[in-house]
């Protein structure tokens, strides 16, 4: 007997030692892969904060070379005026002109990268208060009105009259919201203009429903609506199916709302139109103590992003 337990503890020992040298070692590289992400992690917030630094040194001497070229382009337009029509002095400040148009006009349009990729990248912090959503859409409604209906679009406003308060940044959530609406007044004037298939393109609804212990806002175009193939795209920085875009419209709105702890959903049919739905979480108006990167700021003023 005493034989026989001498075996089994023997046994024992036997199978534990390489247990716990097996348990030792997914311990030691779970220890090692962690300490891998949280250098990778630091290497990141580096990168990221070098590049916005050297956005923020590229602005300013930008800004320098857009103000020399107005300048320069006040002076052909005067020596122009002095010049003897369609003679070949008048023909080649003509040409000088036209030439810094263009260069004026890229210049504005690497500064708006800039301005967008400053927002994007900077770090965002809330200032959240119980809002009512309803006003939110309304003040939205009324102010882009004028610009919906000079591109022949008529804006809707759904406004459910149960909508619980949410906790959000006013100014923030009108900044996502509004690029949203700029966003399918410009897709159904193009689809317009290219004859392309789409539902009417007159139409942009803004309806707010309640959701259990979230609340909807739906941002509906009647415009083209997104290829398939582009949806799981667009989110993603830089990626635009516009000429003028940026590519940071939506990657910034979503963070907006993800921010405040809720999701920004696409609901698109080819041909038809598409339907941005936002959810934001019913809850306390406690300030956000988000760290993330986001927008500058905290008022969240400033030109829409384009996307």
């Amino acid at each position: 007997m005493w034989f026989d337990l001498t075996i089994g503890v023997g046994l024992g020992v036997a199978l534990t030692i390489p247990l716990v040298w097996l348990a030792s070692r997914r311990t030691e590289q779970r220890v090692r892969r962690a300490e891998q992400q949280a250098r990778a992690n630091e290497r990141l917030a580096e990168v990221g904060s070098m590049t916005a630094g050297l956005a923020h040194e590229i602005k300013n001497p930008l800004s320098s070379v857009g103000l020399n070229i107005q300048l320069l382009q006040e002076d052909l337009i005067d020596l122009r005026k002095a010049a003897e029509p369609e003679s070949d002095e008048e023909v080649a400040l003509g040409r000088f002109q036209r030439r810094f148009d263009s260069l004026g006009r890229e210049t504005e349009r690497l500064k708006d990268i800039l301005e967008d990729f400053l927002r994007f990248a900077g770090r965002m912090k809330l200032q959240k208060q119980p809002t009512n959503l309803n006003d939110v859409v309304d003040d939205l409604t009324d102010f882009f009105t004028p610009q919906a209906e000079a591109a022949g679009v008529r804006i809707h406003a759904q406004l459910d009259p149960r909508l619980a308060h949410a906790s959000v940044d006013a100014s923030l959530l009108k900044q996502a919201l509004l690029n949203l609406m700029i966003n399918a007044v410009q897709a159904m004037a193009a689809a317009r203009d290219k004859k392309e298939p789409h539902g009417g393109c007159g139409e942009l609804i803004l309806r707010t429903r309640p959701a259990g212990s979230y609340v909807e806002i739906h941002v509906t175009d009647t415009g083209p609506g997104i290829p398939e193939d582009a949806r799981d795209k667009v989110f993603q920085p830089y990626f635009s199916t516009k000429r003028s875009g940026t590519g940071l419209g939506l990657p910034t709105t979503r963070r907006i709302i993800e921010e405040h702890g809720g999701n920004l959903l696409l609901v698109s049919s080819t041909g038809k139109g598409t339907d941005f739905i936002i959810r934001l979480p019913i809850g306390d108006a406690s300030p956000s103590r988000s760290g993330g990167t986001g927008l500058s700021g905290s008022s969240g003023s400033g030109a829409p992003l384009r996307s």
